[in-house]
């Protein structure tokens, strides 16, 4: 059942309008990891949920209760639950996305203010969230505005589910979702998130799995107060030398994992499963363009996939507490805290990783025999996911796909997390899509984040026929 034609066009003769919506979300900087900007967050739900009820949705904002960040009390953003349609003779279909962003300034490295959407001429639009994942919200946005002008009936019903705390954990989302699992969320027979990404530049694609995540940070503290390097260098044990030496001891050059037994708990791939990666449309100079630099930790295309897809990869993230300014202070720091984080993969869980790397950390540091003091903070986790890709609900999607881009797409894993994946397929019962609108040169969480106008405008487009498609597969 392709979508109307009139659709197609209307996104076409709409894409300015809808290319302003964009603007005006990415210029809300809902950092959702930074207690300072908590009201920004809150603001991006209450105009979310505005722009959402001029389309016809219902909605309900849901208060999600405290938590607690850097030692103070915070309200967790309120939560968005929207609902068009109840048709019981219609397919249910939940849509999840997120209105926070990650931390944004133009000193990180931006070629422009990350909180002002720039349309450059090659038809990238460039700022903070435009394509993690404002802009895919907002393309859900774009097909109901069509439906609901020409009062044209959806051909499924919709359930919606938006967060503001999905760059920091999902905080308080898990259990929303199993409250509402026999309330909002009743009835529903599948899901579709669109918050990730193109393995390249060219080819669509399907995403089936998702990597956990553990996520520390390692706090190192001695003196009463910052000292002078001058007076106390070579006098005491200072914080960032206990530090620097512990994250050096946590991963090699090579990427492999040092803390004992994480790397052990994946099994090697068959031969079955590498043809898997080898018949993906991606190369070496794709993850390299994509990164910026010549810097891939292999030349062989199916080892640096399954490095993103197939393995758990620890990451050094940085420093709280240390000297980062410009100029030379001569400084040091009294407490320090070191971040890292572990990407999780089928076997692995949070609960199975966490103990490992804290009887390693703890080891270590007695090694060191410093006087200083250590403590590790779970930040915040959550499992991988791996779904049935033969399912209906990716049928519809791939049919959908070629109707838009003439083309198969890809079938990926994908490296990133939405912690929230596993919980709706198991609270729910039911198969979760991953259909992605961005590229794979996007740069979500990095400096000069985009999304192409193309991939914007076609996205919609994809979203809206994806609808018609699950629609089609009546009996299934």
């Amino acid at each position: 059942m392709p979508a109307p034609a009139e659709f197609l066009k209307y996104v076409d003769a709409q894409s300015d309008a809808f290319i302003s919506r964009l603007s005006d979300a990415v210029s809300i900087a809902s950092i959702s990891g930074d207690p300072a900007y908590r009201p920004k967050v809150v603001e991006m739900s209450n105009w979310l949920n505005a722009q959402l009820q001029a389309v016809g949705v219902t909605t309900k904002q849901v208060d999600l209760g405290t938590h607690v960040m850097d030692g103070k009390t915070l309200n967790l953003p309120p939560a968005i639950l929207g609902r068009i349609g109840e048709d019981k003779s219609k397919k249910t279909v939940l849509i999840y996305g997120h209105f926070d962003v990650q931390p944004a300034s133009k000193s990180d490295g931006w070629d422009t203010e990350p909180f002002v959407l720039t349309k450059h001429e090659d038809g990238r639009l460039i700022g903070r969230g435009s394509s993690d994942d404002k802009g895919p919200v907002l393309g859900w946005v774009n097909v109901l505005q069509w439906h609901h002008e020409t009062q044209t009936p959806l051909p499924v019903n919709l359930v919606f589910c938006f967060e503001g705390m999905e760059e920091n954990g999902s905080e308080g989302l898990d259990a929303l979702v199993v409250k509402e699992r026999d309330g909002w969320f009743k009835g529903v027979d599948c899901v579709c998130i669109s918050d990730n990404y193109w393995l390249n530049t060219r080819t669509p694609a399907l995403t089936y799995g998702l990597r956990g995540l553990v996520y520390f940070k390692l706090n190192i503290s001695g003196p009463g107060r910052d000292l002078h390097s001058g007076v106390f260098g070579r006098t005491v044990h200072e914080p960032m030398t206990d530090l620097i030496s512990l994250m050096s001891r946590l991963v090699d050059q090579g990427g492999n994992i040092l803390v004992p037994g994480v790397d052990d708990m994946v099994s090697a791939a068959d031969t079955e499963e590498r043809a898997l990666y080898e018949k993906l449309d991606y190369s070496i100079a794709d993850v390299e363009a994509a990164a910026g630099g010549k810097i891939a930790l292999s030349q062989e295309k199916t080892t640096v996939l399954m490095g993103r897809m197939r393995l758990p990869s620890l990451s050094l993230h940085g420093i709280e507490g240390a000297f980062a300014g410009p100029g030379a202070k001569t400084v040091i720091p009294a407490k320090v805290g070191g971040k890292f984080s572990i990407r999780l993969v089928p076997p692995q869980t949070p609960d199975s990783v966490e103990p490992l790397v804290r009887t390693y950390i703890e080891s270590e540091f007695a090694k060191l025999g410093s006087k200083n003091t250590m403590e590790l903070e779970l930040l915040h986790s959550g499992r991988p996911w791996v779904a049935d890709w033969k399912h209906w609900n990716y049928e519809a999607a791939k049919i959908a796909t070629e109707a838009i881009y003439k083309q198969k797409p890809d079938l990926t894993r994908e490296g990133g997390s939405i912690p929230v994946t596993l919980t709706f397929a198991e609270t729910l019962n039911c198969n979760v899509l991953l259909l992605p609108m961005g590229r794979g040169d996007d740069g979500a969480h990095s400096t000069n984040e985009k999304l192409d106008r193309s991939n914007f405008i076609e996205g919609t487009k994809l979203l809206g026929t994806y609808l018609y498609e699950v629609a089609a597969q009546a009996g299934n």
